[in-house]
């Protein structure tokens, strides 16, 4: 199980049991690993349109900003999770996705 850092009045009932589907002796990304565990619910599917801001809240258009309430590490990929089952993968080059998991 991935460790899970609680942030901003963030719960563990919140992150669920996505820190189960990521393991670090699995040699894929997170992405994929979440891909695989969320079949059920669709997969792994990108949402466009957030951006994401310095404090690492996100931010759609015509949306106030959420905040992240818990973060794991996948090696040198952060996944950040936000109210409303949004999970952010932020890559080292400052890339990332989002797909609502709930």
């Amino acid at each position: 199980m991935t460790t899970v850092f609680l942030l901003n009045g963030g719960t563990l009932d919140a992150v669920g049991i996505i820190p189960l589907w990521l393991n670090e002796k699995d040699p894929r990304p997170a992405k994929d690993q979440l891909d695989d565990h969320y079949r059920h619910g669709g997969g792994w599917q990108p949402f466009e349109g957030f951006t994401l801001q310095r404090d690492s809240s996100i931010k759609y258009p015509g949306d106030p900003a959420h905040k992240p309430r818990a973060m794991m590490k996948l090696r040198d990929e952060v996944i950040l999770m936000y109210d409303h089952a949004w999970v952010l993968i932020l890559q080292k080059d400052g890339t990332f996705e989002i797909c609502r998991m709930d």
